[in-house]
């Protein structure tokens, strides 16, 4: 009974629970399958064609079992970019470790193991250059999952390029070490976090001469930071001029914010490497840089450009001009700074008519005040600035004020201020260091009608109210004009470079511009400095004031002026002030002035214009608080999960999504 049993239970077996086993008494029942062994191949991945060897073996040290699956991953995707994402740095070395992995040594039919000392080596020098672009060390180049020890066999997958680096070195005994990629310009658009993490890791690579701080933050929470400039930074030095870059104003402008990303590593990076021209620019210069001051805009107009790319790709485009151009109230930044341009038309012909420290009217206050903006008008009002340009994009010009029309039926109409010959000297100092915006034949957009030579009239072009440019002029000490950079507002990455080259010079020789004309300090008697003296220019209508110390700063153009100086309480000084075309330096003139007999019949001239208040009435509804507390809260929502700038690239269609490309996952 036993047999017949045994006989059945092998009948009742399931053919498919395991393969047919052959017989060697039944010849032709099966074939015997026999496993080929793997064996060495040619290395034919072409960004592992420069290894010390020319055999690897799959399936790899990963488990690609083949050569195409090896090229289809992350992984290799990553080796190909990874020079350009690290921006030259730890080039090529983590790329052949990579390459180690994917396409291990093979000798004699058996994949050898790079050594873990390189890969240790390697990481302590380069761990810093993934974190810098907020990417997690590849998995591949775990150091103890993938590589071993020497006492197993293992060989050095840099063989051949330490010797081939020492003899490089040896040529170049007499350069100075390389940089900091702190201060080296990535030519890539960079995430808000990305800008941020830029100028706090340039702040701490030139800690002696640069700062970031806080003016406040974004409707939606986001910090609006500024980087500074100087040889004591954090404090205004006596008759130092302040110069401010202002960035991305309209989100959907971007170039001006990547040019002041790049232009903060420039200033570090050559004034680390002993470029006179910088150094003497920052020791005598207060620069501030604010590379976005839209960065909710920025982020909608990002999203945006990848929207209208889709649809490119399909076939098909919609608009993107205006996308990301507001804020996250849908303000228009340039068209909320408080209209004083219409205050001082309608004043024209009142005595005692003035065009500077123009106050603030209440009933704007009742308005919809942005939180950028507020924020960049007590930034305006707290140092005092000198010179500013502000970046745009749609045009190739610099455009100085006034923005407003004179007329108000006519929309296109010159609107000079009075200080019309400066900011023209000023506008043309960008334009003709720039590489092609002088030139008639590079000019672009709806300014061309009327610009020259690559200047044009803010109000002759397209009339506004409410503009950034025009508020600095009649609010405060500051002249400031706008540079339009190019028609393209959101230009391809790989113009980027080129964009820096025609821009550079530019933005250096504006700074330098802050040191035109006359400074100096106006004192007492006593050799007291006198706050908020007014210096005047005959024939122009137009005043500055003095800082807390007493000191001023005039920008002029060259030539003969006469220069008063006056106070409340003082009798006026006046001089003669000679300025020739190409002094190098502000010229220094210093006022004494004496104390003024009191005369009861002569009736002081008050600063306040009626209706107006006076110019120390700033917020005065205590609105600084309700923008905080709105920024507070949209910054308390659950953020948003944003992936880095280079997650698309990783992202393969149908494939496993790269998540240990991510440093938080």
């Amino acid at each position: 009974m036993l047999l017949p049993l045994l006989l059945l239970l092998q009948l009742l077996v399931p053919v498919s629970a395991a393969p047919p086993r052959c017989h060697p008494g039944f010849r032709g029942l099966c074939k015997p399958i026999v496993e080929e062994k793997p064996k060495c191949t040619d290395v034919l991945l072409s960004y592992c064609d420069d290894m010390s060897y020319t055999q690897t073996m799959f399936p790899n040290i990963l488990g690609h079992k083949t050569r195409e699956e090896a090229e289809a991953g992350a992984e290799y995707l990553l080796l190909s970019v990874v020079e350009s994402l690290l921006g030259g740095e730890c080039n090529p070395e983590i790329r052949m470790l990579g390459c180690s992995v994917l396409a291990p040594r093979c000798e004699r039919e058996a994949v050898l193991k790079p050594c873990r000392t390189t890969c240790e080596a390697m990481r302590k020098k380069c761990s810093h250059a993934f974190d810098r672009i907020e990417m997690a060390w590849p998995y591949f180049l775990d150091c103890d999952r993938f590589f071993v020890s020497e006492e197993e066999g293992c060989y050095d997958p840099l063989e051949g390029l330490q010797a081939e680096q020492n003899e490089e070195a040896i040529d170049s005994m007499e350069m100075p070490p390389p940089e900091e990629p702190a201060t080296t310009p990535q030519f890539s658009y960079h995430s808000n976090a990305q800008m941020n993490d830029i100028l706090k890791k340039v702040e701490e690579r030139c800690s002696d001469i640069a700062r970031t701080y806080s003016i406040g933050r974004s409707m939606e929470g986001r910090e609006l930071l500024v980087i500074e400039f100087s040889n004591n930074p954090g404090r205004h030095e006596l008759l130092e001029p302040e110069v401010k870059y202002v960035g991305n104003m309209h989100g959907n402008e971007v170039l001006g914010r990547q040019l002041l990303i790049y232009l903060s590593q420039y200033l570090c990076s050559e004034y680390l490497l002993g470029n006179e021209r910088i150094q003497t620019l920052v020791n005598t210069t207060r620069i501030h840089i604010l590379p976005s001051m839209n960065p909710d805009g920025y982020e909608v107009a990002v999203a945006g450009a990848q929207d209208t790319n889709d649809d490119e790709d399909r076939g098909g485009r919609h608009d993107s001009w205006n996308i990301g151009r507001n804020n996250a109230q849908n303000i228009d930044l340039n068209r909320n700074f408080p209209d004083l341009t219409s205050v001082i038309y309608n004043r024209r012909r009142m005595k005692g008519y003035r065009t500077d420290h123009v106050p603030i009217p209440d009933y704007y206050w009742f308005g919809k005040v942005a939180p950028e903006t507020y924020a960049v008008m007590k930034w305006i009002r707290s140092i005092p600035f000198v010179l500013s340009a502000n970046f745009h994009g749609g045009d190739l010009v610099a455009v100085y004020p006034y923005d407003l029309s004179k007329h108000p039926l006519q929309s296109t109409m010159f609107s000079p201020t009075p200080d019309d010959q400066v900011f023209k000297l000023l506008a043309r100092t960008y334009a003709n260091a720039h590489e092609t915006m002088s030139y008639e034949s590079a000019q672009c957009g709806t300014s061309r009608a009327h610009s020259q030579k690559g200047i044009i009239n803010g109000a002759q072009w397209s009339s506004f109210a409410g503009s950034m440019m025009d508020f600095n002029y009649l609010h405060t000490n500051c002249f400031e004009v706008t540079v339009e950079l190019g028609c393209d507002k959101f230009p391809p990455e790989e113009e980027l470079f080129l964009a820096w080259h025609e821009n550079h010079e530019a933005l250096i020789a504006f700074i330098e511009a802050a040191h035109r004309g006359i400074k100096g300090i106006v004192k007492d008697e006593e050799g007291n400095g006198i706050k908020d003296a007014r210096i005047s220019v005959k024939g122009i209508q137009h005043d500055v004031t003095t800082a807390e110390n007493g000191e001023y700063w005039r920008l002029l153009t060259p030539g003969i002026h006469i220069v008063m100086a006056s106070a409340p309480g003082y009798t006026r000084a006046v001089k003669k002030v000679h300025l020739p075309a190409r002094l190098p330096t502000a010229g220094r003139v210093d006022f004494v002035l004496q104390k003024a007999a009191p005369q009861p019949d002569v009736q002081e001239e008050d600063d306040t214009i009626p209706s107006l208040g006076s110019y120390d009435r700033f917020d005065p509804y205590n609105q600084y608080e309700r923008y905080t507390l709105m920024a507070d809260l949209s910054r308390n929502r659950e953020e948003r999960a944003e992936k880095p700038w280079w997650w698309n690239y990783f992202v393969l269609p149908g494939g496993p999504a790269p998540t240990w490309l991510l440093k938080q996952y």
